[in-house]
């Protein structure tokens, strides 16, 4: 591996490029046709006149956010012909209508100066940038490129019916659609960015739900079984459970642990970690919401999730699962997926089962829609909500990136599936009573740079109610650099062992989101590192070169290239990749410090008992005499910083999706779904849970909506 140089400072450019990502600026719309206005032909013309006898293949490069972005720029006799991008590292699903579409506009208007793509201005920008920097290798006249400047013009006025409106094309509002259309509706579905998914875009496949035939064939661990007995001896009097302000949760308690009796009866002699079987219920998946979101704010309030809301998700989320089996996506349940059911970090409990992630799973949704008869409009962002005179929403409002204004009139309604508000920071801030000094109006977002929380503003102008808004979910293992969480190494909770700048662990890393937030932001510069765990029989290793150079899936050279992860073959060589890339400005790690931590961290695996934190469920042990001596193999190191990943608050909904104003009556004609709604996760959300709750609520909003008289 090369060395390579991480600086943390960059962190401050990432922020100012997810703000501008943020920002409301617009691509040009797909549904208008693109013409040259008689100026800019006359600019081209006046362009060839000047520059006539340039011509020739010229280069530019500029920095993209996963990388270096770099064009080729053809020149014949002053006019640009032909820009081909010879080196891309942005996210394809993210960015494919940027390379398709910026290219071949900078050739037509003879220009580098163009309107970035919705929901991708910092690739877009980057691209313009390397193409700027190609002409001005070229020779050409930067002035005249820039006169040349193209920006799109509004269509005429459009006027669009429909039985129901979908706002946001991410897993809530694609499965509402779909739903809708398989029910006899006519929709139409209409989605900011030039991308479908959203944040479920952004997700990492990880989907919680109570699953009794994969649990039969799973085996319960000792730590496992500790926890349960925990549970047992929980008594609802004890203050920090908070049931006297909470009441209604005392009998999911009880519900627990009457369903622990049974189940330790019904297993009696066996033994965990060699034949008891696993074990869940709905009311453990509750008792994890509750008391996973139960918090108390700034201001000495407590917040818990709604139980009716809590228990629809974890009784209906199964069914919303097999569902998305039966329309092609990945997503095993039962039996088959005995083997793959897991713990994403912060979910407490190895309920998480794998789905196609990213665009395989936005791909099947979109399919799925289109044979449904869903009509998709991509560059379409509604701004308002239509009511009649008794205060039906009858339709809404949209405007097209190009500025085509767009009244869009329902014979039944719209349903709001518009995600949160983490790519708006001030507006976190605003709300916010939990995180305090730790936000501010430029924190980091592992989301898109639309959800900037539209669809919550356009409900609260027609009465809607919202709750929640106070709390922000951290994502506690993302990018220093950027916010995301697609780059780096991380894996099961489980797995994990988390160090500070001292080589030390300093979290339960099987922890909620917020605890690992909070005991990450008190490191220096709130950085840690994850020192990758793996599972199975390559535990705790990375691939090398050998073995096809992967880790956990990804290819590591281009991980290493990138600034994600320092790696070595040996602990000796991943101890010196820390030295060499530092440069000085963050802590260096020695051989020792990494043995030491890893084989303490090991001896707990052994006796499934965490003497430093208390991990609940502890495994990964890593085998360093393996690693030593294999050359095929090797250890991952990552560094991460929280970032803003999820907003708890949002809109009221009951548990048919229907929307509520401040009196707790249904707002006629209006649904919404996903995490544009609040109530569910209180103060926390779990892991995994986020796209249990897209995909339950958007089929019941679906529903309920189709239903609709």
């Amino acid at each position: 591996m090369k060395k390579r140089m991480i600086s943390w400072g960059l962190a401050a450019a990432a922020a100012l490029s997810l703000t501008a990502c943020s920002s409301g600026q617009t691509g040009e719309s797909t549904s208008t046709a693109e013409s040259t206005t008689a100026a800019q032909t006359t600019a081209a013309e006046t362009t060839e006149a000047k520059q006539e006898g340039v011509s020739g293949t010229f280069t530019g490069s500029s920095a993209g956010m996963q990388g270096t972005v770099s064009v080729e720029l053809t020149v014949e006799n002053g006019v640009i012909t032909d820009v081909a991008v010879t080196e891309n590292h942005e996210t394809p699903s993210l960015t494919a209508v940027v390379f398709q579409r910026i290219p071949a506009q900078i050739v037509e208007y003879q220009t580098t100066t163009l309107d970035a793509v919705t929901g991708a201005t910092f690739a877009s920008n980057a691209l313009m940038r390397a193409a700027s920097e190609a002409a001005e290798e070229a020779g050409l006249d930067m002035a005249q490129l820039e006169a040349n400047a193209y920006h799109a013009q509004p269509g005429s006025a459009q006027a669009w019916d429909t039985d129901i409106l979908v706002v946001g094309g991410g897993g809530a509002g694609l499965s509402a659609a779909i739903t809708a259309a398989q029910e006899g509706s006519r929709v139409i579905l209409v989605e900011k960015s030039s991308f479908l998914g959203g944040n479920t875009m952004m997700a990492g496949g990880g989907y919680n739900t109570v699953d009794p035939e994969a649990q039969a064939g799973m085996i319960l661990t000792p730590a496992q079984k500790n926890t349960m007995d925990g549970y047992l001896a929980l008594d609802p009097a004890d203050e920090a459970l908070k049931l006297d302000q909470f009441p209604e949760w005392k009998d999911v308690l009880t519900e627990l642990q009457d369903e622990i009796r049974a189940f330790y009866a019904a297993n009696e002699g066996k033994e965990p970690g060699v034949d008891m079987p696993g074990f869940d219920s709905a009311a453990l998946h509750m008792w994890h919401i509750y008391v996973g979101g139960l918090r108390e704010l700034n201001d000495g309030t407590w917040v818990a999730s709604d139980i009716d809301m809590a228990r629809t998700l974890a009784e209906e989320s199964l069914s919303a699962f097999q569902w998305m089996e039966s329309i092609g996506i990945d997503a095993k349940t039962g039996a088959d997926a005995s083997d793959t059911v897991f713990t994403v970090l912060g979910a407490m409990w190895p309920r998480t089962h794998a789905v196609s992630a990213d665009k395989p799973l936005i791909d099947a949704l979109e399919t799925a829609a289109k044979d449904a008869g869903v009509t998709i409009y991509t560059e379409t962002a509604a701004v308002s909500l239509i009511t009649d005179d008794a205060g039906r929403v009858i339709g809404a409002q949209a405007e097209q990136a190009d500025g085509t204004k767009v009244t869009i009139n329902t014979a039944k309604g719209v349903i709001l599936a518009s995600g949160g508000y983490c790519a708006n920071a001030p507006m976190v801030k605003e709300y916010d009573k939990y995180w305090g000094d730790d936000l501010s109006d430029h924190t980091l977002t592992t989301n898109v740079g639309t959800n900037t929380g539209d669809g919550i503003v356009m409900a609260q102008a027609v009465g809607a109610d919202v709750t929640g808004m106070e709390i922000a979910q951290m994502m506690p293992s993302s990018s220093p650099l950027k916010g995301t969480l697609s780059d780096g190494i991380w894996g099961d909770a489980s797995e994990q062992i988390w160090i500070d700048g001292e080589g030390k662990r300093f979290v339960n890393e099987y922890a909620e989101r917020d605890v690992l937030t909070k005991a990450s932001l008190g490191l220096e510069n709130g950085v840690f590192y994850i020192i990758y765990a793996g599972h199975g029989d390559d535990a705790g290793v990375c691939k090398g070169a050998a073995m096809g150079d992967t880790c956990f899936g990804k290819d590591v050279q281009t991980m290493w290239d990138t600034n994600q992860i320092w790696y070595g073959a040996t602990l000796a060589e991943a101890a010196k990749a820390t030295e060499n890339a530092i440069g000085g400005s963050a802590p260096s790690f020695t051989e020792e410090q990494l043995r030491e931590v890893i084989e303490t961290y090991n001896g707990y695996v052994d006796a499934q008992k965490d003497d430093d934190f208390g991990k609940e469920v502890i495994s990964g042990k890593i085998d360093l005499e393996a690693v030593d001596a294999n050359p095929d193999l090797g250890i991952c190191i990552t560094p991460r910083k929280a970032s803003l990943h999820h907003t708890m608050g949002g809109i009221v909904i009951d548990t048919n999706a229907k929307v509520l104003d401040k009196d707790g009556n249904a707002i006629a004609g209006l649904w919404a779904a996903g995490e544009v709604t609040g109530g569910i996760h209180a103060g926390n959300r779990l892991g995994g849970n986020a796209e249990a709750d897209v995909f339950t609520f958007g089929r019941i909003a679906g529903h309920s909506a189709a239903a609709a008289e």
